[in-house]
């Protein structure tokens, strides 16, 4: 230190940590259990360690995750009592015209149920909302001392981590508590299910019978009030931030997902029910094809049919009929539909559940519409009916839900054991039919999706990462889902290849295989299978985050003996070269957000031929902030620059998601619409528009489309995505670039090939589609950036060609997907066929919209 030779800075972990604010990660969480030996990574903490590290790692991964001020606690007996502080009433809650709860009204319940409840009821905040509302989670079981909640978490670990000891274990088959799970208003214009919990707390609370202390002996219930207050508040489906809270699993961008992900692991519950509306009749999962091929299908789908009969009854026998009340019998979509409401993706809580444990999860959907237009138009008497129909048959649904559970819990608790044995031990998944899943009618082969599970996969470290700012991402999200991963601690051959030491290693043979599969597999391509999907059908973290990652699937005769260390936290990526110029590469959000950073401090920045970004070497002290920020690193270049790289201050008519990403990068966005352009804009403050939708300019007044075009000759840029980019494009007399559009309903990972420079350069090889475009009779000086791959360009989801045959992967191969140009009034032009910022899951191509934005504010 005391030479004065500069040295290269490298990030503490600390340094990481806060990187990783621009990813929904946890960037730190439970380790594995100790051992090692065999066929599996070799760890090497002792066996003593494994329960005592396990929980404060938890605590530092709460910590960082939602914000909140503690989580769920761990410790301690039953109850546990929170004083909550109630918020101010608000006249404005959505919920009062309903006559159900607002929001303001829960705290007080839940204190009262607390003191209602003597020894039952516990309240504990599980974190806050993206609107800096209060998360509420209350179990309702029978006290238990301290050493008896002790006894219940060990089981529980035991039943994780050594599942085959578990199933032995004469104190987990007569002690153990089956966790049942209610999860209620994630959608938070659906209400009821908030308001019939409620009354189910109170009811179990003040009940003297025989049947509600056995329940409750042989049971925990935990019950999330409202997982979306802020949606509850504002008579919106969405939270405060725009997202739909239901799509956010696997991703988990969203602090009341990340609450949920926490009850998941860390109550692990073997039932779940999720509460929504408005379906008449009821319905009530288990779903039509396709199943999500990495569960454990045949022990899901016999507690689920069972458990979904059993609603079915308590459902129907309230007595609502049609003719009366308007009340549709319930419908089972497995039993009673053929295809449509599918649980293929894992982006639903209770398609996530399963991953981490659940072999019951349900989505239920009352029947009698009360949101949206019906809100809006119908009397307050004919609402307030309604809703009082959906709390009492969201009340009915909880009630089965928790006889089944009490009924079956010796078999629900073998099932779960069972689910964590198979991954652990490498087993085969078992294909459902009519002799594996007895009492379920009507199994066909339809219903059949299972998966060869890999025996590992790596995330290789030095020469071989494309980046490891997204490697450090996609393994602390990996750690934060409960995802065990190894870091190696020297160079080591696996499945004929080799690697640096600190590759991440994630071996297969572990009780949550199912989840690290769904994140890191590429996926299938389903086209073939059904003609319609619920909603996504492809996904992949291993594809589309930005990270090299291998997949393993044989490890050779050596097996997976690969000294290394259970990780907690991704190591540091973080790093400023010590003399000289700095580049900065551009192909990872966190780099666009440090170089935002830059920008936004005067520094002056230039663009390198490739697309990088050239620091020069007096922002030292600045790129070591950002490099410990973002986790980015700042190496030494002799490159040269060829432009000035300028601030993008854009103006966006874009989805919630879209907007939250570009905010992720840094960008200075003010979002804008057809309206707010008619109101009168002043373009002074924005140099790039970026349009996906609500911006028609066929529909702007005199004054807008005047003012809007000035601004497109005056130097402002445009990136345009999908077809309401390519629309405006095309009605703007920009740039020459037809626009075809396939099949509507067609989503996916997708092959593309890349044409590298300032949008597309160190971009990855896939990205993602939804209603796919290409771009054919280019004008003169119209550039391709990127093309959809040769063949069939589709890797995995649903893109089937449309009712005349057109549409389809095949005519999208080698087709322009993005592409880029100069106006003949001086608009630089980047147009989008594909969707680099759909809700998070395609990461790695964030910094092609980046770099746009740069490029045509430039």
């Amino acid at each position: 230190m005391g030479t004065g030779i500069p040295r290269p800075l490298l990030l503490t972990t600390a340094a990481v940590a806060s990187a990783l604010l621009l990813a929904p990660v946890d960037a730190l969480a439970r380790p594995g259990p100790p051992g090692g030996g065999g066929d599996g990574v070799h760890r090497e903490r002792s066996a003593g360690q494994g329960q005592a590290a396990r929980t404060p790692a938890k605590a530092a991964a709460r910590a960082l995750d939602a914000g909140a001020p503690s989580g769920p606690r761990r410790g301690g007996g039953y109850p546990r009592r929170t004083h909550l502080t109630p918020p101010a009433a608000n006249p404005a809650d959505k919920s009062l015209r309903l006559g159900l709860t607002p929001y303001h009204s829960i705290a007080p319940k839940l204190n009262a149920l607390q003191k209602l409840g003597g020894d039952r009821v516990s309240v504990e905040v599980a974190g806050k909302s993206a609107g800096g509302h209060q998360l509420y989670l209350v179990t309702v079981t029978a006290p238990e001392s301290e050493r008896q909640a002790r006894e219940q978490d060990r089981m529980r670990e035991l039943i994780e981590n050594a599942p085959a000891a578990a199933a032995k274990d004469r104190r987990v088959k007569a002690a153990y508590k089956a966790p049942v799970f209610i999860n209620n208003n994630i959608h938070g214009n659906e209400w009821e299910g908030t308001d019939a919990a409620l009354k189910l707390v109170e009811d179990l609370a003040k009940a003297k019978d025989r049947k509600t202390a056995e329940l409750l002996a042989r049971t925990r219930v935990y019950v999330n009030v409202t997982a979306n207050p802020d949606g509850r508040i504002a008579g919106t489906r969405a939270n405060a931030n725009g997202f739909d809270l239901n799509r956010d699993f696997i991703t988990a961008t969203q602090p009341e997902a990340r609450a949920i992900r926490r009850i998941a692991i860390d109550k692990q519950p073997a039932v779940m029910i999720d509460l929504h509306g408005y379906v008449n009749g009821t319905l009530i999962e288990p779903t039509t094809p396709p199943h999500g091929e990495n569960y454990e299908y045949d022990l899901f789908l016999k507690n689920s049919y069972a458990n979904a009969l059993g609603m079915e009854r308590a459902v129907n026998g309230l007595g609502y009929t049609a003719a009366k009340d308007g009340v549709e019998p319930a419908v089972i979509p497995f039993r009673d539909q053929e295809e449509g409401w599918d649980d293929w993706p894992p982006i639903f809580t209770p398609q996530y559940m399963p991953f981490q444990g659940a072999v019951a999860a349900h989505t239920i959907e009352f029947p009698m519409q009360v949101n949206n237009r019906a809100y809006d138009t119908l009397p307050v008497a004919e609402l307030r009916r309604r809703a009082a129909i959906n709390t009492d048959i969201a009340g009915a649904a909880m009630r089965a839900t928790l006889d089944y559970t009490a009924e079956k819990r010796s078999s629900v608790v073998a099932d779960q054991i069972e689910t964590f044995r198979r991954g652990a031990a490498g087993a085969a998944q078992v294909p459902v039919s009519s002799e594996t899943v007895p009492g379920v009618p009507g199994i066909g082969p339809e219903d059949v999706y299972t998966t060869d599970f890999p025996r590992a996969y790596v995330v290789p470290a030095g020469r071989s990462q494309r980046s490891a700012t997204a490697a450090a991402r996609l393994v602390g999200h990996l750690v934060a889902n409960d995802v065990r991963v190894e870091r190696a601690r020297r160079d080591f051959r696996l499945g004929g290849r080799s690697y640096a030491a600190g590759s991440y290693v994630v071996d297969m043979r572990q009780p949550k295989r199912g989840l690290a599969n769904v994140m890191l597999a590429a996926g299938r391509d389903i086209s073939a299978d059904v003609s319609t999907m619920y909603d996504i059908s492809g996904w992949s973290l291993g594809l589309l985050w930005g990270a090299s990652v291998d997949t393993v699937r044989t490890a050779g005769p050596g097996g997976l003996d690969v000294p290394g260390r259970t990780v907690r936290a991704a190591s540091p990526t973080g790093y400023v070269a010590p003399r000289g110029a700095l580049r900065l590469r551009l192909d990872d959000p966190g780099e666009l957000a440090a170089l935002n950073s830059l920008l936004r401090d005067g520094v002056q920045v230039r663009r390198t031929a490739d697309g990088s970004a050239l620091v020069p070497a007096s922002a030292r002290k600045k790129a070591a902030a950002l490099a410990g920020r973002y986790g980015v690193a700042f190496r030494a270049t002799k490159a040269e620059g060829v432009a000035p790289l300028h601030r993008a201050r854009v103006a966006a008519a874009v989805a919630p998601g879209e907007l939250f990403a570009l905010r992720e990068m840094g960008f200075d966005v003010t979002p804008v619409s057809t309206d707010v352009l008619n109101a009168g804009f002043d373009w002074s403050g924005a140099d790039v528009l970026f349009v996906s939708g609500g911006l028609e300019y066929g529909k702007l007044g005199a004054a807008a489309r005047g003012a809007l075009d000035a601004f497109l000759a005056g130097g402002g840029g445009l990136v345009g995505r999908g077809a309401a980019g390519a629309a405006l494009n095309a009605d703007a007399g920009l740039l020459a670039a037809k626009p075809v559009e396939g099949n509507g309903d067609a989503n996916g990972v997708v092959r593309v090939v890349n044409a590298g420079g300032p949008v597309t350069g160190g971009a990855p090889q896939h990205t993602f589609v939804y209603s796919p475009l290409w771009f054919t009779d280019l004008g003169p000086g119209v550039r391709v950036e990127q093309t959809y791959g040769a063949g069939n360009p589709l890797v995995s989801g649903h893109w089937r060609p449309a009712s005349d045959g057109a549409g389809g992967p095949r005519d999208a191969a080698g087709r322009a997907a993005v592409v880029s140009g100069t106006s003949a009034e001086g608009a630089k032009v980047v147009l989008f066929g594909t969707e680099p910022l759909f809700r998070a899951h395609p990461k790695g191509a964030y910094a092609q919209v980046g770099r746009a934005l740069l490029h045509s504010a430039g």
